[in-house]
């Protein structure tokens, strides 16, 4: 099982960026899938997570400008990032709780980072 993320990039402030992150391997199921993100000199935090059953949940400071979104059929998550801020600014790293075909419980999975600038 892998996780690719995409979308990263530099952008000014207040401006937008999606990213994406696809599960592609031997998947029997995803119990949940959600955003990290690291700044420098911080703690991975959680950005956004959304679980199986569609619900979400968001960090404080993400509500109202970062919309996470599911597509089930292609195993996919987004991460649709608005009125973006300098602190902002990190590494974004996807997540999933999967079970693989392979094993009887599910596993934690991280994709490779993703690095978001928001700088004028």
């Amino acid at each position: 099982v892998q996780l690719q993320a995409s979308g990263g990039g530099s952008v000014q402030p207040g401006g937008s960026l999606r990213l994406s992150c696809a599960a592609s391997g031997s998947i029997s199921s995803i119990d949940s899938m959600a955003w990290y993100r690291q700044i420098p000199g911080k703690q991975r935090e959680l950005v956004a997570a959304t679980t199986d059953d569609g619900s979400t949940n968001y960090a404080d400071s993400m509500k109202g400008r970062f919309t996470i979104s599911r597509d089930y059929a292609k195993k996919t998550v987004y991460l649709q990032m608005n009125s973006l801020k300098p602190e902002d600014t990190g590494v974004y790293y996807c997540y999933g709780r999967i079970r693989p075909v392979s094993r009887w419980r599910s596993v934690d999975y991280w994709g490779q980072g993703t690095l978001v600038t928001v700088s004028s």
